[in-house]
C-alpha cells in the first residue's frame, strides 16, 4: 500500500524553493512571450515583404527554428553561445550566460518562429479592402498597419496567440535538461531530498494542471467572443 505524507509539502524549504521555482517559470515564460512576439512580428513583416530578400531570410529563420528540437536550441544558447563570444572577444575564458537570461534568449528566439506565423495570419486575416481604404486616405504604409491593420489582426489571433503561450508555458520544463531550477526542477530537487517523489510530482501536475486549464478556459471564452464580434 502507498504511503502519502503530503506534510513534507508544507514545510518553510518546500514552499520556498517551490515559490522560486514557479517564479523563474512565469518571468522566462512572460519575458520570452514579449521577446518572442516583438521578433515575431518583425518576422512577419519581412515575411510579407515584397523585398525578396527580406521574405526569403524570414522563411528560412522560421523553417530553420520549427524543424530544430528545443532541447537543442537550449543547448546552443547554454553551452555553445558562451564558447563562441569568448572565442569572437579574445577572453581567456567561458562566462556562462545566466538561467534567466540564457533562458528567455533562447525560448524567445524559438518561439519567434511560431508567433511570426500566427502574426503573419493575422495580418492576411484583415480585409484588403481596409488597407486600400486607408492608402486612399493619406496613410503610409506604417501608418496603415500600426493603425488599421495590426489592431484587427491582434483580436483575430489573441485566441491563438495565448494558446501558443499555453504551450510555451509547458515547454519551460525543458530547462530542467540543462539544469536549471524551474518549477518542475524544484519539485524534483525536493523529492530527492526528501525522497517523497509522489507527493512532489503530484503536486507539480497538479498546479500545472490548473494554471493551464484556467487558462484553456479563458481562451475558449475569448474564442466565443471573438466569433461573436465578427
Amino acid at each position: 500500500m502507498m504511503d502519502f505524507d503530503f506534510r513534507v509539502l508544507l514545510t518553510a524549504d518546500a514552499l520556498n524553493l517551490l515559490a522560486q521555482g514557479l517564479l523563474f517559470t512565469v518571468q522566462v515564460t512572460v519575458l520570452a512571450l514579449i521577446g518572442g512576439m516583438l521578433l515575431g512580428t518583425v518576422l512577419a513583416m519581412m515575411r510579407l515583404s515584397s523585398n525578396i530578400w527580406l521574405s526569403v531570410f524570414a522563411k528560412l529563420y522560421v523553417d530553420l527554428f520549427r524543424g530544430l528540437p528545443l532541447v537543442q536550441v537550449l543547448l546552443i544558447f547554454y553551452f555553445l553561445l558562451p564558447k563562441l563570444w569568448a572565442s569572437v572577444t579574445g577572453a581567456d575564458y567561458v562566462t556562462p550566460l545566466g538561467a534567466l537570461y540564457a533562458g528567455v534568449m533562447t525560448y524567445a528566439v524559438f518561439e519567434a518562429a511560431y508567433y511570426s506565423e500566427i502574426m503573419r495570419a493575422g495580418i492576411q486575416s484583415v480585409s484588403q479592402d481596409q488597407v486600400s481604404a486607408s492608402y486612399a486616405l493619406g496613410m503610409s504604409y506604417g501608418q496603415s498597419m500600426a493603425f488599421i491593420v495590426l489592431p484587427q489582426a491582434l483580436r483575430n489571433m489573441l485566441p491563438v496567440l495565448l494558446t501558443q503561450t499555453i504551450i510555451l508555458f509547458q515547454d519551460i520544463t525543458l530547462v530542467y535538461a540543462v539544469g536549471w531550477k524551474d518549477f518542475l526542477g524544484a519539485g524534483s530537487t525536493l523529492a530527492s531530498i526528501h525522497n517523497r517523489p509522489t507527493e512532489f510530482y503530484l503536486l507539480v501536475a497538479v498546479v500545472y494542471f490548473l494554471i493551464c486549464f484556467t487558462l484553456s478556459s479563458y481562451v475558449k471564452r475569448l474564442q466565443d467572443k471573438v466569433a461573436i464580434i465578427r
